[in-house]
């Protein structure tokens, strides 16, 4: 089976971008580490055993923390706008417009502690059932699904609630779906999630770095 893994992503402008988490350390601090949670994540998919690499971006990434380092990355990728309003229709519509056949692998930029291992696994599940991924706060953080199509469950469920995960797999099984569970993640949302997340990344990872480098400067 062709496997497309689909990235998600806002591009990280201050202002923007995390401003649940700027709200605490700064619209350009929560721009950095988006940025750095973005690049990592894309280090993990170019390294996953995936048939093709997909970005569905919405945002301006001239105007972006680390644009050109962006820029540069993003170059192995096919690059898509995200199309609708609300955050179901816009991931129901990133899954058709990723996917010409096959598979679609789909993930956001939250969770920079993801491996080109991990996302591998799931992959390779994908090939007897679909597959989904809860994170801590009650939403997820990975979908794979057999039939793109299937992503129109979607539609109907409430985003960014403490329900959303239950939710999106109850939507998923009444559509057809037949699910099998990844591991659950935490993901990057508020400043209380920094440390534990940037302890699970590589010691290089951009993200750690950049966590790192914030505390630093929190502190002077």
């Amino acid at each position: 089976m062709i496997v497309t893994a689909l990235i998600v992503a806002k591009a990280p402008v201050p202002g923007l971008a995390k401003t649940r988490l700027a709200a605490t350390i700064g619209d350009a601090a929560a721009a950095e580490l988006a940025a750095a949670s973005l690049l990592d994540t894309l280090d993990a998919v170019s390294g996953a055993d995936v048939d093709r690499r997909v970005v569905a971006l919405t945002g301006t990434l001239a105007a972006a923390a680390r644009a050109d380092e962006l820029t540069r990355a993003l170059a192995s990728f096919t690059v898509i706008a995200q199309r609708g309003d609300a955050l179901g229709e816009r991931l129901a519509n990133a899954h058709a417009d990723a996917a010409t056949t096959g598979a679609v692998l789909q993930i956001g930029m939250d969770t920079p502690q993801v491996t080109a291992t991990l996302l591998t696994d799931a992959a390779a599940k994908l090939r007897s059932s679909d597959v989904l991924g809860f994170a801590e706060d009650g939403g997820w953080w990975a979908l794979g699904l057999r039939n793109p199509g299937l992503a129109r469950a979607l539609l109907d469920v409430p985003m960014s609630t403490p329900s959303t995960g239950v939710d999106t797999l109850a939507a998923l099984t009444a559509a057809g779906a037949s699910v099998t569970m990844l591991t659950r993640l935490r993901d990057v949302d508020f400043e209380s999630d920094l440390q534990p997340v940037s302890q699970l990344c590589s010691p290089m990872s951009r993200f750690r770095t950049a966590v790192e480098k914030n505390r630093k400067e929190q502190r002077i």
